[in-house]
């Protein structure tokens, strides 16, 4: 590894470790309704405290814009941190200056603290040489294990490693060495299913990938933008008809490289998106003009399956249909079924990411049989479309 991890921490005891964690997580009625992030940050931390350090967490909540904003102090999140920890987790009303450093003084080997959102200040966001410094002074060690904000260069997340040794934590270490299976060195054939409503979002994503992989699976809304831009009629389907030469630039660019494309070759059709709509299944070339794709349909199940039979390798990002709303979640279903089966049999790296395509895999219920499911969201799509992630190359640069 090119970085160095909790592996590399010895004698910590006693040692104040600044631990950047991702606890931007859902609340309704000051109640955490989603506690993923903090299950995903909780091994390194009670490692950490178990070594005997004084475990300081750092980690932002909703977007203040560089102002204390009661809504979003991080004091509400502590009970629920405490209760995944099992652990008491103290907290301090600043990220710097007194009341921080008042905070870490009374703390023993061990204990865990939480500091407000490192967001109530401008230096942040600006990745500001003082703020870093500011926050730099409570600790003596730097650990960040919040891959999904490490696209982004602040303070917390890329300015604190030129002050401190910097580590991985768990989390980042298995993010990391996940999506170095599925395209750093990935084992070939690799595979790519790429869905969701909109080509426009996703165009630097699908330029990456088709010079990567040995086959690019389109599916979702935007799959209708390919197919219009090959002269077919997808009705009233999603499509962005003004992005066809982007369509076609990306197809040309895959058989340049070698990447099969592969869209739908029928389509589960209705006059409109509802749950339980009248629908029916016809070929892609054979959609009536009044009524919509909302997903692909058996046959193109078949071929996406068999592609997915052929590969050692698979990336996911974004569901094939509409899989929100019975019955145009059959298609998704189907796949990650067939793709989770192989990964259980230990014939398949499979990793996928996205909030949509987490939500799609544990409607299907195979989100535990996949390698390595990302929660990252943006970070994990920006490393899809091969940008440069602030957080991680620090870490590589430190080591």
């Amino acid at each position: 590894m090119t970085f160095k991890t909790l592996d590399d921490l010895t004698d910590i005891a006693g040692r104040r470790v600044l631990v950047r964690v991702d606890l931007n997580v859902p609340v309704k009625d000051g109640q955490v309704t989603d506690t993923t992030r903090i299950e995903r940050v909780a091994p390194t931390i009670r490692e950490l405290s178990e070594k005997g350090a004084k475990v300081i967490l750092l980690a932002h909540f909703g977007r203040p814009k560089g102002e204390p904003v009661a809504e979003m102090s991080l004091k509400a999140i502590a009970p629920a941190v405490e209760e995944i920890l099992d652990q008491r987790v103290a907290f301090a009303a600043d990220c710097i200056g007194d009341k921080a450093a008042n905070a870490i003084a009374d703390m023993n080997d061990g204990d865990v603290l939480l500091l407000e959102n490192t967001r109530f200040h401008k230096g942040e966001e600006k990745n500001d040489p003082a703020f870093a410094a500011a926050l730099a002074a409570n600790g003596d060690l730097y650990v960040n294990d919040a891959f999904s904000a490490a696209h982004r260069a602040h303070a917390s997340t890329e300015g604190l490693a030129h002050h401190l040794p910097a580590y991985a934590g768990r989390t980042m270490q298995a993010e990391l060495e996940a999506l170095e299976k599925g395209l750093g060195n990935p084992k070939r054939p690799v595979v790519a299913i790429v869905g969701g409503a909109k080509v426009s979002t996703k165009i630097d994503l699908l330029q990456n990938l088709v010079k990567k992989v040995d086959a690019l699976v389109i599916g979702g809304g935007m799959a209708n933008t390919f197919l219009a831009a090959q002269g077919i009629n997808v009705g009233k389907s999603l499509c962005e008809h003004d992005l066809a030469e982007t369509a076609k630039a990306i197809v040309a660019a895959a058989s340049a490289a070698g990447c099969a494309i592969v869209l739908p070759e029928d389509g589960v059709v209705a006059l409109e998106f509802k749950a339980g709509a009248d629908h029916e299944i016809v070929d892609i070339k054979a959609i009536p003009a009044d009524r919509m794709m909302l997903d692909v349909g058996p046959k193109s199940v078949a071929a996406i399956n068999e592609w997915i039979s052929r590969a050692e390798t698979l990336v996911w990002n974004g569901p094939l249909g509409a899989f929100e709303i019975p019955p145009f979640d059959k298609a998704t279903v189907a796949a990650a079924k067939h793709a989770g089966s192989r990964t259980r049999q230990g014939s398949l790296v499979s990793v996928a990411g996205g909030g949509d395509t987490v939500a799609a895999l544990n409607h299907a219920e195979v989100a535990e049989d996949f390698t390595y499911v990302s929660t990252a969201g943006g970070a994990f799509l920006e490393w899809m479309e091969g940008k440069p992630l602030p957080g991680v190359d620090i870490l590589h640069r430190q080591k």
